[in-house]
């Protein structure tokens, strides 16, 4: 076991964990605005990398690629908020449905199990071969996400949202469609979700109807393992998103040291779910055993 091998490696996580990292702020915003856990992802990251390679290889360029991606989110977040809200669904249970029928789409989307494509032969704005170009773009798409996402969640509609993740039924009751926000939530969440596997597809070269599973997962891991570690010095809303993007890279990094030691990769899915176990415990550990009870009935001025 070779250092040089492992830092040669480290460069390749850290673009895996930013293309992560985008799908891991729409989960945030499901997650920790909403309130919800929605499973749409799953089938929603797929779709975007699906519409992605379809819409290059029509020769369409990269932007549009990109933006059909986006489009396709929104549309699977706008299936799920409506089975949700007007159906009456429960929004887990709605995210699976969406996502049970997604894996149909997707199919229909690239006309078989997957579809490749090459960077000799298509203007990819990102690539495994090119990856310190992959990135510098990815980052720049991460800072300006988090910017925009910044702007919107301290207007009157973006604050409706949190408000309606926050308390529903206060919102209701200070006149806030909440059905109109839980949809318009899971549809930004879907449609950065979707976005990110439009670059996920290009950096790996290839679209599969596979490739989301266990993406809610790997979200999730995103997002508890940024809050664990960066939530005392992180409080304002773009860093907290700025550490949902850094518990993406963290957590690419930690399963690059685990295969460096040489475990093999069929255990990928196990690592995954000890890692989120193991900084999904640390509060409780830390609450439990670490924090030193408070005394009580000792008079401040004895």
């Amino acid at each position: 076991m070779e250092i040089s091998n492992l830092l040669n490696a480290l460069p390749g996580a850290v673009s895996q964990g930013l293309i992560w990292g985008i799908m891991a702020i729409g989960v945030f915003i499901t997650f920790k605005v909403l309130d919800i856990a929605d499973l749409t992802v799953d089938g929603s990251i797929a779709t975007g990398g699906a519409a992605c390679i379809m819409l290059l290889r029509a020769d369409l360029p990269v932007w549009v690629a990109l933006a059909g991606a986006l489009i396709a989110g929104l549309g699977a977040g706008l299936i799920t908020g409506l089975l949700h809200t007007f159906m009456g669904i429960p929004a887990l249970l709605a995210g699976i449905l969406t996502q049970f029928s997604l894996w149909s789409i997707n199919l229909q989307i690239l006309g078989g199990s997957n579809q490749s494509i090459s960077v000799d032969r298509y203007p990819l704005l990102v690539s495994s071969r090119y990856i310190t170009n992959a990135i510098w773009i990815v980052a720049i798409f991460v800072v300006v996400i988090i910017a925009i996402a910044y702007w919107f969640f301290g207007t009157s509609l973006g604050c409706a949202i949190r408000a309606t993740g926050a308390n529903p039924h206060m919102s209701r009751a200070q006149g806030i469609n909440i059905d109109f926000t839980k949809v318009l939530g899971l549809m930004l969440s879907n449609g950065l979700v979707a976005l990110s596997g439009g670059l996920l597809s290009q950096y790996q070269g290839f679209a599969d109807i596979k490739m989301g599973i266990g993406s809610i997962v790997i979200g999730l891991a995103a997002v508890i393992i940024g809050e664990v570690i960066f939530s005392r010095i992180f409080h304002n809303f773009a860093l907290r998103l700025l550490a949902v993007v850094f518990g993406a890279i963290i957590y690419y990094v930690v399963l690059q040291v685990i295969f460096w030691f040489g475990i093999d990769s069929d255990y990928l899915k196990l690592l995954t779910a000890v890692i989120v176990a193991i900084f999904l415990a640390i509060p409780y550990w830390k609450s439990k055993y670490f924090n030193k009870p408070s005394k009580k009935g000792v008079s401040k001025n004895a």
